[in-house]
């Protein structure tokens, strides 16, 4: 069993930035893909972006590009979101996922393995 821990949510103002990190229990040596989705009350969860293992392939999801980097540090097994110009329909709670099936399927949350709990994002003014 894989625990995801993610930490960084909170509450900004429309444009303003927050930077979501997750960290991995498992060892650096056999880290797998890693990816931030995201979840509204009533919605479907929603893939945002994703990171390969080795960190050379990612995804974004159209409503994201241009505006979420998601990065990894290997040395840490920690993945992070940096969120810029945030917007109000950005707010979710976003959770972190660990080990895709395979990398043509990121998008989909049937896909991944390990989920974390969970931190919420709010965008209002």
């Amino acid at each position: 069993q894989v625990r995801l821990v993610e930490s960084g949510g909170g509450s900004v103002p429309p444009g303003g930035s927050l930077r979501l990190s997750c960290a991995a229990s498992r060892s650096v040596g056999n880290r797998k893909a890693m990816a931030w989705f995201r979840q509204g009350s009533g919605k479907e969860r929603e893939g945002v972006a994703a990171i390969s293992a080795g960190g050379d392939r990612t995804y974004y999801a159209d409503s994201v590009k241009g505006r979420f980097t998601i990065s990894r540090d290997s040395a840490k097994n920690v993945v992070y979101l940096q969120m810029n110009d945030l917007k109000p329909a950005d707010s979710d709670m976003y959770y972190c996922a660990e080990d895709v099936y395979q990398w043509e399927v990121v998008d989909d949350p049937q896909a991944w393995a390990f989920w974390g709990q969970g931190t919420q994002v709010t965008v209002s003014s």
